[in-house]
């Protein structure tokens, strides 16, 4: 299966860029893969660039996981990322979806210096 990188998922989900949507679409008809790290770079790029708050990444988030074509890695991760960023958006998505990484590998407790993250289950405030 393809891959996509950070550019064709943020086209996907902007559509600011007909000519790079329609090339997005095409790529990704026969089915494409979604790395986490493609993921997570698009949901900083949102909130930073075209300054999407937190609900609209979430949304954003949400129609990735379903959409037909692409595949995320771990998508049970980031599903579980994405319901703890929407009880605590104030954690950013990143930070839940580390967590959530953590914990499926099997390495809790996820030490930070956050004192939001901190408060959370799975982690310890250093």
């Amino acid at each position: 299966m393809r891959a996509v990188d950070t550019n064709v998922l943020v086209r996907l989900i902007t559509r600011d860029d007909p000519r790079q949507v329609a090339s997005a679409e095409v790529f990704v008809k026969p089915g494409a893969w979604v790395s986490i790290l493609a993921l997570a770079e698009a949901t900083w790029v949102l909130a930073t660039v075209y300054e999407r708050n937190s609900a609209e990444l979430a949304t954003a988030i949400e129609v990735l996981l379903n959409h037909n074509e692409l595949v995320l890695q771990d998508s049970d991760v980031v599903a579980a990322a994405l319901e703890l960023f929407r009880a605590r958006p104030s954690l950013g998505f990143s930070d839940c979806l580390m967590l959530h990484i953590a914990q499926k590998a099997g390495h809790l407790p996820l030490g930070t210096f956050d004192r939001n993250l901190g408060r959370t289950a799975g982690t310890t405030k250093l």
